[in-house]
Order: C-alpha cells, then structure tokens, then sequence
C-alpha cells in the first residue's frame, strides 16, 4: 500500500519535512518546486507510514485502499511523474535540516511589521514566531475586519478542503508575540515611515488584487467584466458586494484558461443547490439561482497542451457535477511541433493534460442542462455590442516557435464572432504601489533580491523592508507556495537583522497600539476575528453550511462590537 497527493495539495509541503524515507517530491529544495502544479509521492518508496496524511492542511493524502472514481487518476499522476527519468534517483532520507538557530547579539525582541493578512503573511509570521534563537514580536496589518486574503477571498466556494488551510493561519493569529490588527490600512491610518519607527522592519504581503485588461475596443460596455471581480464578488469581499453582474444571458464566455477562468466556469454552471452548501455569498447564490446562463465558454489563445489550468484543476472540472464539460475534437489536435516534444519527452505532466482533454472528447454530452466548453488557439479583437455585451470578436490562432522551444499564438486572418451577454477576462493579476515603498509598474511587483526590496535609484536594498507572496514574485504558484516565498524572505531578514544591518525602532509596541487607537477607533484584534468566524459558522449551521458570510464591513463591525460589550 501506499499514499498519494489528490486535487486538493496545497504544495505547503509541510508533509516533505516529516517523511521518513523521502518520497515526496519536488520539494522546495528542488528544482521544479516554484511551478509544480503540485507534489507527488513515489508509490515504490513509500512505506506506509501515514505521517504525511496526519500533517497535511488541506487533507489532499489517502491511502491508495481509499481512492474513488473521482481520485483514482491520481494514482497513474504519482507514478508517472516518477517513471520520468528526470525524476529518479532520489535519496531515500530525509534531507530536510533544522532551521539553524538565529544568533543575534542585541538581546531584543525583534519587531517587525507584516502588511497583509493573506497566505504569504500568516507564513512570514508562522516563520518569525517559530524560528529559534530569537524573540519577535509581529504585528500583523489587514484592512479589512477578517483577516486570510485569498483564502477567504479567493479560494472557489467549492474547494472547501483548500480552504481548510486557514486552520493553520488561525493558529498563527492566536500565537503569543503576534498583535492582530484588522480594519486597519496602511496608507491611510498608518503611514510607511511610521511602521519603520515602530519595528526593525516591514514585510509587505498585500497579494496582487488588480486584473490586467484584455485593451480590445468595447471592453467598458456593460456585461463585460473582470473575473477577478466575479470572484471576489461571488466569494463575498466587502469591496465588491454591492457589485451586480446580468445573468440574464444564455450564453457567457471567459477570456483566459487558468485555474480561475475554470472556478468562475464552474460556479456558473454548477447546480445551485449544490452552491448553496458552501460559503458562497448570499447574494451571489440568489443571483445565480436566477441565472439563464447554459453555456460557458473557456477561451484560450493558445493550443490543448499550453492550457493555463492545472492538471488537478482540469480533472476537477471534468469530475464536476451539473454541467457537461464539452471539447470540440478539432480544438485539442496537438500540433506538430508540440507532438514531437511529447514524443521526445514521453513523461511530461503537459501530455497528461493532452490526454484527459482527449478523454473529454469521447465522453458524451447533453446529458446536463448546462455545459462549459473549452477552446483554444482564439484570442479576442473586440467586445461586440452599442449599449452593452452582445457578442465578442475572435481572431483563429496558429502557434508558431518563438525561440527557446516556446510556442506563441500568431493570429491568422480568419475571425469569428460568437454571440454572448457577459464577458469575463481571466487574463492575469498584477500589484498596485504601496505608500513609501519602490513598484515596478511593468511587473506589477515591489522590486526585490530575495525579498529585500530593492531602490531602483541605487540598486541597493532598502533598510528594512521586506516583501513576500505575490506583490514580491508575481501571480504565480498556488496557496502553499507562499510557505517557501515567505521562509525565503524572513531568512533575508533574519540574516540582516544578526548582522546588524537593521535600525532599531524608536518607539515601541505599546506606543504603536496607542497610535492605530487614536488613528482608527474601530480596529478590531483576534477575539474581534474569533467573534466574527463564531458567528459566521452558528448562522451557517442550522442550514449545513460551512458558513454564512458576513459581507459588509459595517456588519462586520457590529458582530465583533457586540461581543466585546459581552465579555468587556
């Protein structure tokens, strides 16, 4: 018997650490790690020992004795992924180190400040808190009153176990030398210069929250939209609640093919009632309860195999209750040149991809009274439409060799339009610049070396500043790929703060509470969060929800100020 790694891994690989034998892999230490589309356990050197099940956040491991229908594929993902030449002769110990103890002479605490709540930050403070040799006092910074960024903002509905990983951040929250500061915004209550004289340093984990723009005429008309909002909308973010999207359409098409074109394809054309059992907002469940959309097109501009979706997304899709998940065969014709790459490398995760797209288009359809329908090698030219979305214009690719070995899509002359009333780009996240602090406005990132962010001006990296997660590498990598991103950039503070490169605050915590009092009356700590999450969870019960989203900050606020007239 052994184990394997299902759709949910997170890629933490808190599960790496505590293998006696292994076998799981990559592991962060490992080329690949960065863009695995997720871990894998080697079913010929696994022993059986169940420790990666116990510890991993997001229950993604089972005994191969458990795996169903749905997860029976993930057997032939493991072994393929080690019968790849490339992916053989691994040490058969754990090669995983302690962390070395951090040698400091200044007998502290270490203060630093982490702005942002989201999974980079709850990794960056679960790193500092945990490290030894060393005390540190966080303070933890989110403008909204609750806290988890993505996780709670941006996970699908539906993925409730990859939610599950906010159990880990909670237990971060709630740890002795972290301060929880939510409803809190730097930029606007405090300033940047007034974090640095308040801590040795501060590390900026604020994600990448805006969309890129497809810049195709009829983009603004009415009906055509940003996925990133959807999302955040459907997942009940107080910015973008008031938002209303017209369901009223039969047809919807989505711009782009990640993983997050297939959650909004998904949440569009799932059977409501099967929503209604997860923590989508109130007013997105009534929305699409109303919904006329039977078809959802997923667009990509480039071919099958270049899709943008992982793997376990992909057969998360196909595996998908409600809707038929339709593929013209046409579409997913691999091309020459992509062919002679697969052959050359048999082994690669892209075939795998090219295969299941393949088995999707000898699965019948019409049996649901919905469908997603992928396709590709298309890139829109213009949103259609006088007062709002009646249509979108696409150009037909061809993919042509762009040098290196990648392929890009060059438009070909043959156009198509294809009738539809909502139109949601997919096409990327990007950062927005923070107060004080060097951006670079082409990536969409604070320019950093390892997470030291860096001056343009002079190259050198800026006393004391620090970032992680997607404002530091871009949109790439799921939830658990902050964990190494994070671990990285406190190992850069941590060696600067020993060798004596950080200045030493000029005021201390106290002075810092009493500043965020007078500045922000409202701020809220983590037994206003606990108050919050109590009752979100108590209303979701008696209707078998995980909970029922509070969706406005004013509510918000008024749960948590409750509680504290209760218990003083």
């Amino acid at each position: 018997m052994s184990y394997l790694i299902t759709q949910n891994c997170c890629n933490d690989a808190t599960c790496v650490s505590v293998c006696p034998v292994n076998c799981i892999h990559p592991t962060p230490d490992e080329p690949g790690y960065a863009t695995a589309e997720m871990l894998y356990i080697d079913p010929d050197t696994c022993i059986d020992c169940g420790a990666c099940a116990d510890v991993c956040p997001v229950d993604a491991i089972l005994p191969d004795f458990d795996v169903t229908e749905d997860t029976e594929r993930y057997l032939e993902i493991n072994a393929r992924y080690f019968a790849d030449p490339a992916h053989q002769g691994y040490p058969t110990t754990n090669s995983t180190k302690a962390k070395p103890r951090v040698e400091v002479a200044e007998p502290g605490p270490l203060r630093v400040a982490i702005v942002g709540s989201g999974p980079a930050g709850c990794y960056a403070a679960e790193e500092l808190l945990t490290r030894k040799g060393v005390d540190v006092e966080v303070h933890l910074f989110e403008r909204l009153p609750v806290p988890f960024g993505l996780a709670r903002f941006g996970v699908a509905p539906d993925h409730q176990s990859t939610k599950a990983v906010t159990k880990l951040f909670t237990r971060t929250a709630g740890r002795a030398g972290l301060d929880l500061h939510l409803n809190v915004e730097v930029g606007t209550h405090l300033t940047h210069e007034e974090l640095l004289a308040h801590h040795h340093a501060v590390i900026y984990t604020v994600g990448a929250p805006h969309d890129r723009r497809l810049g195709v005429p009829g983009e603004n008309l009415p009906g055509s939209h940003s996925a990133t909002d959807f999302v955040a909308w459907y997942n009940g973010h107080p910015d973008f609640a008031d938002l209303t999207f017209d369901l009223s359409c039969e047809r919807a098409v989505i711009v782009g093919n990640g993983n997050v074109a297939l959650d909004v394809a998904r949440v569009l054309a799932s059977d409501v009632d099967a929503l209604a059992r997860t923590d989508i907002a109130d007013h997105a469940l009534q929305a699409l309860a109303a919904s006329s959309i039977s078809e959802v097109i997923v667009l990509g501009r480039r071919g099958p195999v270049q899709s943008g979706f992982t793997t376990p997304e992909l057969l998360g899709l196909s595996d998908g209750a409600g809707f038929d998940v339709v593929v013209d065969p046409r579409e997913v014709e691999i091309d020459p040149a992509t062919a002679a790459a697969l052959e050359a490398d048999p082994y690669a995760m892209a075939g795998l991809k090219g295969q299941i797209l393949g088995d999707l288009v000898e699965r019948p359809s019409g049996r649901a009274s919905k469908r997603i329908v992928l396709r590709y090698l298309a890139s829109p030219t213009q949103v259609l439409g006088e007062d709002r979305v009646s249509g979108l214009r696409v150009v037909r690719n061809e993919l042509v060799d762009s040098g290196g070995g990648r392929l890009a899509a060059r438009a070909t002359e043959e156009t198509e339009d294809i009738e539809c009333g909502l139109v949601l780009r997919s096409i990327g996240y990007k950062g927005r610049p923070q107060p004080g602090v060097p951006f670079d406005d082409a990536s969409g990132t604070l320019p950093n070396d390892r997470g030291r962010v860096i001056d343009p001006g002079t190259g050198s990296a800026v006393t004391g500043v620090y970032t992680a997660g997607w404002i530091k590498r871009g949109p790439s990598g799921v939830v658990g790929t902050n964990k190494k991103c994070a671990e990285d950039t406190v190992a850069a503070l941590f060696d600067d703060y020993a060798a004596g490169r950080l200045a030493a605050p000029a005021q201390g915590g106290d002075a810092l509470r009493a500043l965020i009092t007078d500045r922000q009356p409202d701020a809220l700590d983590f037994k206003a969060w606990e108050a919050i999450d109590r009752h979100e969870k108590s209303t979701g019960k008696p209707q078998r929800r995980p909970r029922v989203k509070l969706t406005s900050v004013a509510d918000m606020l008024e749960v948590a100020m409750e509680a504290r007239a209760v218990t003083g």
